[in-house]
């Protein structure tokens, strides 16, 4: 940590230190500072561009707020906040007789426990961020619809795959689009009024998709997103939208959430009526 005139943020008093500091930063860098100040058990694992993506700014605003601390960069103050966040759960005090529990995490992480990490954030993301209302109207919309398609291609055929494996326990009619074969483009010329058509997307989502969506549009049947882009071209399309998040510090995204998503969903179906579906589960597990 470099020195300025202004007093440097102690590592035991990070948080306190933004909070004097506040009226002095810029609009972006508050967004910054209030983040970090309401969430710095998560500040202590994130990149400075997953702040940045959280705190709705850029990650050199990131940096420039980390300088007008008095750190050299982002690095330094994530130090300072693990410091911080290694205090708190060492002074917390047990409740109701019970042992303190230690951090889930360590901080001085190896590449396989910082992706499981990213992988309790991204869960504990999605759980907070998702709509009660869109997760009512997708179980509803699934568990009345008649005929199911679920279209995803690539890492997302895996998903489609399974979805349509949990819903068929249910005794759920559910066909997948997975590649743009002869039988899957037969499968889209099917769809009409009664067809639920489900989009799966990580990132640009796939051509294929996209047309099994604004065909689901064109001919009146109804639709639904589950992606990790609020952007997307599928959630554009959809009228029901299920966002998940997939941060990732390893080379590809992470789909933990999206797989808690799936099992959700289906397990939402078999709530509804779960005496009628536990002995159809019972029986296929005779089988």
């Amino acid at each position: 940590m470099k020195r300025s005139a202004t007093p440097a943020a102690t590592p035991e008093s990070l948080s306190t230190y933004i909070q004097a500091r506040f009226d002095d930063f810029s609009r972006s860098q508050k967004d910054v500072a209030q983040y970090i100040v309401d969430h710095l058990d998560e500040v202590a694992f994130q990149t400075a561009e997953e702040l940045a993506r959280r705190a709705n700014t850029s990650s050199s605003t990131v940096v420039r707020f980390s300088q007008a601390l008095g750190f050299e960069g982002y690095p330094e103050l994530q130090h300072s906040a693990r410091e911080e966040y290694r205090r708190r759960h060492a002074k917390a005090p047990a409740s109701n007789g019970t042992p303190h529990v230690a951090p889930l995490f360590s901080l001085d992480q190896n590449e396989f426990e910082t992706l499981l990490a990213a992988d309790h954030v991204n869960v504990e993301d999605t759980a907070r961020k998702v709509s009660r209302s869109e997760v009512e109207s997708a179980v509803e919309a699934i568990a009345t619809t008649p005929r199911l398609l679920v279209a995803g291609t690539d890492q997302m055929a895996f998903f489609a795959s399974y979805l349509r494996h949990l819903l068929m326990l249910l005794d759920l009619r559910a066909e997948i689009v997975a590649s743009p074969s002869q039988e899957a483009l037969g499968r889209l010329s099917r769809i009409d009024e009664e067809t639920l058509v489900i989009g799966l997307s990580a990132g640009r989502p796939h051509p294929l998709v996209v047309r099994a969506m604004k065909l689901a549009r064109h001919r009146k049947a109804r639709t639904m997103a589950i992606t990790d882009a609020t952007l997307s071209e599928v959630a554009k399309l959809a009228q029901i939208r299920l966002y998940y998040s997939s941060n990732s510090p390893a080379y590809v995204r992470s789909h933990t959430a999206l797989l808690s998503m799936v099992q959700a969903l289906a397990y939402g179906v078999y709530a509804r009526d779960a005496d009628d579906y536990a002995d159809r589960i019972k029986a296929f597990k005779l089988k």
